[in-house]
């Protein structure tokens, strides 16, 4: 798959995580997304293993396993790999393809760099982070 530098900033502008960036922003971080594709049945990211990678899902769909049960299903604009990238801890749950899925990759190196330079990105991500906790927090007293 091959996105242009416009794409991928539309890609990433519609990510939850990234909301309210700015232009320049999502510039930065476009720049150094680079696009995957992934075939049906690929682990993209294993439980227990450090994270070297953020991605957000282009199109396909991936299933989220934690412990042998899936909980969760992830497809087009939603995202994986976050936590491990910020803290550099081992990943907690494996991530595989349902169906051929391409995402935007973000090394986190690179992802590390941007957050550096750019203190309202640092923001935006940390409001991101902190409404999927929220989320997990409240589906889990239901």
């Amino acid at each position: 798959m091959t996105l242009t530098q416009d794409r991928r900033e539309e890609l990433l502008a519609g990510c939850p995580l990234f909301k309210g960036i700015d232009a320049e922003g999502l510039a930065k971080l476009a720049e150094l997304a680079t696009p995957v594709d992934f075939p049906p049945g690929h682990v993209i990211a294993r439980q227990g293993e450090i994270g070297t990678g953020f991605f957000v899902i282009v199109s396909g769909m991936v299933r989220v396993v934690r412990d042998g049960a899936v909980v969760a299903r992830l497809g087009a604009g939603e995202f994986f790999g976050e936590l491990s990238v910020l803290d550099r801890m081992p990943r907690n749950a494996t991530v595989a393809a349902e169906e051929l899925t391409s995402c935007l990759a973000l090394a986190s190196w690179d992802f590390e760099k941007v957050l550096l330079e750019e203190p309202a990105l640092t923001l935006a991500i940390l409001r991101g982070v902190a409404q999927r906790l929220r989320e997990v927090s409240e589906s889990a007293r239901h």
